[in-house]
């Protein structure tokens, strides 16, 4: 109810307009001001506020890209990442005409630093880690690949969308958290999402830059339009100013001791349940998670064990290469007997597909087809028509 009410009072506002709204720029400029503090910024860290981690990473991208050619004067920018970095950046790549070299990880599925070195080439424009990864909920090793990327002076961008408003809480905690962040003098820009653990409405996050020079590049201005002088910061011209307003306001009212306990609960319930399903016989955890938790099964159909869960209440993402799901760890699930109830659940759908392995019903099939079909370009095709049905009326 508090956010709404904050989001309700700037409605109608638009940042796009700080003359008429100046409200809405101070917030951005305080949110964005925090998240870098949060983040190992000094005051030359600056940024932007977006719609989403998507449209942080594709702002970011388009700035590596502008910055390459005019700095570097590379023709055909190339982004190195790892095979599982976000989708963001195959849309980056399709949008703004970025190769995108993806390189396969190590058997923890971290990024491997020898096999991203080779990637790299006098065309690479930016070399790109997550903390955490979206998939599997591990670290890449962003100290080296950071400083792979200083010594050959080109970008690094660390996507910390998922894991940018739990990682910094959990090393004030002492948990062993790796550096990522703008503490590592290679690091150059940072995705982190206020609305997954920041706890801000849907509609908000933060693409950080280690400084304004780069950032300029991510900026569109016009000046002979006939509709007069025109520039904007991000891809959308109006932004409404309701998620800006709400965002501010979650980050004040969660302020330090609120993400610190929000991140000791959800810390703790992920290892209980990550201990809980390595003990469930037939299944593994995927890497080393600490709160996004994959798993699979050398033995059974773990779409099949996600199609239960779902039928249970649970919203599990399905993956693949390798097939496996996972769970993202949130507040819910650390509430009284949420953990102990989905490792019941867990259990008692892996018993149940042991028992009867061939059933097949719900998206299991097409989960176990999309993993396997050889030909991309027809779940590609697929994957349209879903986005087709979804507009029809």
């Amino acid at each position: 109810d508090f956010l709404n009410r904050a989001y309700s009072l700037h409605s109608q506002s638009n940042p796009l307009h700080p003359d008429l709204w100046p409200s809405a720029s101070k917030f951005e400029s305080e949110i964005i001001s925090m998240t870098g503090n949060m983040l190992g910024g000094d005051d030359q860290v600056c940024g932007a506020i977006s719609s989403g981690g998507t449209e942080s990473i594709l702002l970011a991208m388009k700035a590596y890209r502008d910055w390459a050619i005019d700095k570097k004067g590379i023709k055909n920018p190339e982004m190195v990442a790892p095979t599982t970095a976000h989708a963001a950046f195959d849309k980056a790549s399709q949008y703004f005409n970025i190769s995108l070299i993806r390189v396969p990880v190590d058997q923890n599925y971290k990024a491997d630093v020898a096999a991203m070195r080779n990637a790299v080439t006098k065309n690479t424009a930016v070399i790109i880690g997550s903390a955490v990864s979206f998939p599997h909920g591990v670290i890449d090793p962003i100290p080296e690949l950071s400083e792979m990327a200083q010594e050959r002076g080109i970008g690094f961008h660390t996507d910390a969308c998922l894991g940018g408003f739990v990682l910094p809480w959990a090393k004030k905690l002492g948990y062993d958290i790796p550096d990522f962040d703008f503490s590592l003098p290679g690091v150059t820009s940072i995705s982190v999402d206020t609305h997954k653990y920041g706890y801000a409405p849907k509609g908000s996050s933060v693409i950080l830059y280690r400084n304004s020079d780069l950032r300029s590049y991510q900026f569109f201005a016009i000046t002979e339009w006939p509709g007069g002088l025109y520039c904007s910061p991000t891809f959308a011209g109006s932004r409404p100013g309701g998620p800006v307003a709400a965002c501010w306001a979650a980050l004040l009212a969660m302020g330090e001791k609120g993400y610190l306990d929000a991140t000791q609960h959800i810390l703790e319930t992920g290892e209980r349940i990550r201990i809980g399903i390595e003990g469930i016989e037939d299944l593994h955890v995927l890497g080393d998670p600490l709160w996004v938790i994959a798993f699979g099964s050398e033995t059974l159909d773990i779409y099949q064990i996600m199609e239960l869960m779902t039928q249970k209440g649970w919203s599990l993402n399905g993956l693949h290469h390798p097939p496996c799901v996972h769970l993202c760890v949130t507040l819910r699930h650390t509430e009284d007997g949420v953990a102990e109830k989905f490792l019941k659940d867990l259990k008692e759908s892996v018993e149940h597909v042991r028992n009867h392995p061939e059933e097949k019903t719900g998206s299991a099939p097409v989960y176990g087809m999309a993993a396997t079909l050889p030909f991309r370009g027809v779940v590609s095709d697929l994957l349209k028509k879903y986005l087709e049905v979804l507009y029809k009326t």
